[in-house]
Order: structure tokens, then sequence, then C-alpha cells
């Protein structure tokens, strides 16, 4: 039971990293790659500021800010200078990976001994895990519900129409370079959020954290994607949070059957893999084919009558 509490609120801490992750890669439709460079980011500016006697809340936001101008960067690269989302996102991790080292001054920073949100939420009386689970459940929940509200806004609704048709979208007067530049960053500061909540909650910050950050977030997602279909912004945000949380279960389901924890990166790439192509194995299967045939007759059987007439 401890383990799969630990799972579960490892999961509420993951999935604020795979809400930012689904607003490029769904809402604007772009592949960001920043991810890698800004999660360890928000985790090098919260550790170091923690050590350094600055209280957590403000560490954390302070991580947030880093990680919007770490999006800022890889969206002015990407709509200012026409690079590529995935070339601009791989320039800017590059780069982080020598900031985070600055900032930190070493490959990983402790926390031990020091103050954090969790030893905060932990002094109420509560254990480790359910201290977690508490600051999971309100980071998770204060994010979407600010989202619901952002995306319902004028900018919000124009950020949503660029990632729906670019084209549409100037011709009607959005300004489309602007509103991809905030999608990036609100993205990376989330996943900035993310890393610096996992950092004080695991104790320290790694400067190889980021390492498969963008995997455990299209994993998350698509997870949230396959068991909930066709339904509203708030409540995809909120399947995203699941989808989370069932991955992180399945890991700890491997992981109970002596499977190598060396191998979990790999355990991750397929199950994304698998989930990706998923639709495509379904259209496969025998009952789908069959629809798919009468539909197909159907419509021939439709065209002829038309022309007959």
């Amino acid at each position: 039971m401890d383990l799969l509490m630990s799972s579960v609120s490892q999961g509420l801490l993951w999935s604020i990293m795979a809400i930012g992750v689904y607003l490029t890669y769904r809402i604007l439709d772009v592949a960001d790659l920043t991810a890698e460079g800004s999660f360890p980011l928000g985790a090098a500016i919260c550790t170091s500021l923690i050590v350094n006697g600055v209280a957590p809340w403000l560490a954390t936001m302070a991580a947030v800010i880093g990680g919007m101008a770490a999006g800022f960067i890889s969206g002015y690269l990407h709509t200012k200078w026409n690079v590529p989302a995935l070339l601009s996102g791989i320039i800017t991790m590059t780069g982080l990976y020598s900031i985070n080292l600055r900032i930190m001054g070493q490959a990983n920073l402790t926390l031990l001994g020091e103050e954090t949100l969790i030893r905060t939420v932990q002094s109420w009386g509560l254990t480790s895990t359910n201290a977690v689970l508490v600051v999971g459940l309100l980071a998770a929940a204060g994010v979407i519900l600010l989202l619901h509200l952002f995306f319902h806004t004028e900018i919000g609704l124009a950020i949503r129409s660029t990632g729906d048709n670019n084209e549409m979208s100037e011709a009607n007067g959005i300004r489309i370079h602007a509103m991809k530049i905030i999608g990036f960053m609100i993205g990376n500061g989330l996943i900035s959020m993310s890393g610096a909540l996992l950092a004080q909650n695991n104790g320290y910050a790694d400067i190889s954290m980021g390492i498969g950050t963008i995997v455990i977030g299209l994993a998350s997602i698509i997870i949230g994607e396959v068991f909930f279909r066709h339904v509203t912004l708030a409540k995809r945000l909120a399947t995203i949070v699941v989808g989370s949380v069932i991955y992180r279960l399945l890991l700890l389901l491997v992981l109970e059957m002596n499977v190598n924890p060396q191998d979990l990166k790999l355990f991750s790439a397929i199950l994304l893999a698998l989930a990706l192509g998923l639709p495509a194995i379904q259209s496969r299967l025998p009952k789908n084919k069959k629809q798919r045939t009468r539909k197909k007759a159907k419509a021939k059987g439709g065209a002829l009558s038309w022309m007959q007439r």
C-alpha cells in the first residue's frame, strides 16, 4: 500500500510536467524538446535558492519564471528566426545544460536538512507520502483551474485558434507569433514547476534528471486520451493527471516483476510506441475491417444510385 500511494503521489507531481508538454504538443501542435532542459532548470533554480535560504514557495515560483524564460527562447527561435520547433527545442535544451551546471555549481545539489514544501506540509502531522499527495493534489488542481480560466480568455482562445489553424487565425487578425511564444512560455513554466516540486520531494537536483522527460509526458497524455475521448479542455487536463498516475502505477508493476531498473527507460519508450500505435492496431482488427468494408460499399452504392438518377 505504501508503494501504491507513493506511485500515486509521484504521478501527481509528474502530471504538471505532462500538462506543460500537452500545451505545446496538442494545443500548439508542435514538438518541443525544451522540456528536457527546462525540467532540470526548475529543479536547479529551486534547489539553489532553498539552499541559500529562500522560502520554498518563492523558490518554486522562481523556477516557474526560469522555465518561462526558456520557453520564450524556444518560441522566439521558432517564430522570429524561422527555426523548426524541433530544432529550436534542441538548441535551447543544449544551452540549458551548461546553464543548469552554472546555477547549481556542480552536477547535483542536495536539500538535506533544508526546509521544503513537502517538509512544511509534513509538519502538519502527515506522513511523508501523504504530504507529497497533498502537495501534488493542490498543485495539479490549481494548475487545471488556472488553465481552464486562462483558455477561456481572449488570449487563451487565440492560442487555441493558432494551434488549430495558423492561416485562418492570422487572417482574423491574431498575432500568431506572439500566441505561440506565450504557449511555449506557459508550457515550459509548468514543466519547470514540476521539476522544482520533484526536486523537493526527492531531496536533490541532478543535471541529468531531465533525460526522458518528454517520453514520460507524452506517455501520460496518450494514456489519458486512450481511456477518455472527446472531452472538454478542463476534463482533458484532468485525464492527463489520471494518465500520469496510471503511468507511474505501470512502472511500479514492472518493478514488482523484478525487471532491472535500468530497463525502465526502454519500457517507457515501448509503452509510448504502443499507445501511439493503438489506433492503427485497432483499425486492423477484423471487426473494424468489416465496418470499413460496409462503409465503403454503402458509399459506393450511394454514388452509383446518384449517377443513375
